[in-house]
């Protein structure tokens, strides 16, 4: 087949068409060591003259490896060349690769807005080990001001938490590539099906799979995926390291993963919608959503995009007390951090993740006392939007 689409991908992609041991679904494999026959096939295996499971459950796991084989596939649209590692949670993906591939001396660029504890790690800890750091703008101006000879890796983020901003990917890796640079984007927003990095050129793309991937809110978990040579270099590390994904979780995302692509549709349909009913609102000062036109990256969004994913951020009028009304007012949505489930999470960003930031701490990061983040899930539209409406008029 010439091409696959993104549901089949979800539900086949990496796999036999018939595994060994004959079962539909992946089998859930609960082994911490795999015993050799002899000591002729240990050496066998040592020499890379057999594959098989690995030795011992730091190094791998058939159902972990499975589902790396469906998230590669996915990701790539199906090519060949493609790898992935799952870790045991999204910032275990992030901080092993980043360790995997950094020395001291060298400089890595952040955008500004990626994941709250991503720039911790960067000014925490890499830090420590002779990195330096840069923390800039998401525009393609203020990343190649940043670039020094000692430029090792730009990472950045698309769409943004809680702001949904999206950076011009392609400039940056037309930016990176001819200076040697190695280029990762966290795409848990995106998913696979609203957009594949690895086809603009990136060089590594990173999702924490607890949320949209997994999809059930029942899972911890992240991954990396990229060309297998520097998904093995990764992986190899991650042995060191010891960040590994627990078997069980690997098999609630294989299963997870397998109705990605509905859901997603739905996401994309129901929080677009909810977008443009928030942004007609009188009580509400501005939406965030990246298919809206009123949105300042629409036009890359537009370019990136093939939907705008199930997050819809908004400011009541009224600050951080009018905003609480609103959250305890609605009925569907439940008041918890995270996203990408099939169920309506609704917060407020200043209380949920930057409450210890104090109001002018929020205001110096941006986070407006009368923002609220819904992660839209796969309830009926007209019951979610007849929810967000009555609570909009008891505030």
């Amino acid at each position: 087949m010439k091409k696959i689409g993104p549901s089949t991908l979800s539900v086949h992609g990496g796999e036999p068409h018939v595994r060994p041991s004959r079962s539909v679904t992946e089998p859930l494999v609960l082994a911490s060591t795999y015993p050799f026959e002899h000591t002729a096939e240990l050496h066998a295996f040592m020499q890379g003259e057999i594959e098989r499971a690995e030795e011992y459950g730091r190094y791998g796991n058939p159902t972990v490896a499975a589902v790396e084989s469906r998230l590669a596939a996915l990701e790539a649209g199906g090519a060949a060349g493609f790898g992935a590692v799952l870790m045991a949670s999204g910032m275990a993906a992030i901080t092993s690769t980043l360790l995997a591939m950094l020395r001291a001396g060298q400089h890595v660029i952040f955008t500004a807005d990626v994941y709250r504890k991503t720039r911790v790690f960067a000014r925490t800890y890499l830090d420590k080990f002779g990195v330096a750091v840069d923390i800039v703008e998401p525009t393609l101006a203020a990343i190649e001001a940043a670039v020094r000879s000692e430029t090792k890796i730009i990472f950045t983020e698309a769409p943004t938490n809680p702001y949904l901003r999206v950076v011009d990917l392609e400039g940056i890796v037309a930016l990176a590539k001819p200076r040697r640079i190695k280029t990762i984007v966290d795409a848990t927003f995106a998913t696979p099906i609203n957009m594949r990095p690895c086809d603009l050129g990136v060089d590594l793309v990173i999702h924490s799979t607890t949320k949209y991937l997994g999809g059930h809110n029942d899972l911890l978990g992240g991954a990396v995926v990229g060309r297998s040579g520097l998904i093995q270099a990764i992986r190899e590390q991650v042995g060191t390291l010891g960040p590994v994904c627990d078997p069980h979780n690997a098999f609630l995302l294989g299963r997870g993963l397998k109705t990605l692509a509905l859901r997603i549709e739905r996401h994309n349909h129901s929080a677009l919608a909810l977008a443009r009913t928030l942004d007609e609102h009188p009580k509400v000062a501005q939406v965030w959503y990246p298919l809206l036109p009123s949105h300042q990256d629409h036009a890359l969004a537009t370019r990136y995009l093939s939907g705008g994913g199930g997050v819809v951020s908004f400011e009541v009028r009224g600050g951080l007390e009018a905003g609480t009304r609103l959250v305890d007012a609605v009925q569907i949505p439940k008041i918890a951090p995270s996203l990408g489930g099939v169920e309506s999470l609704i917060e407020q960003p200043a209380l949920m993740s930057f409450y210890d930031q104090g109001p002018e701490g929020r205001a110096a990061l941006g986070i407006r006392e009368g923002l609220i983040r819904l992660s839209v899930g796969i309830e009926d539209l007209e019951d979610l939007r007849a929810d967000l409406l009555a609570a909009l008029d008891q505030m």
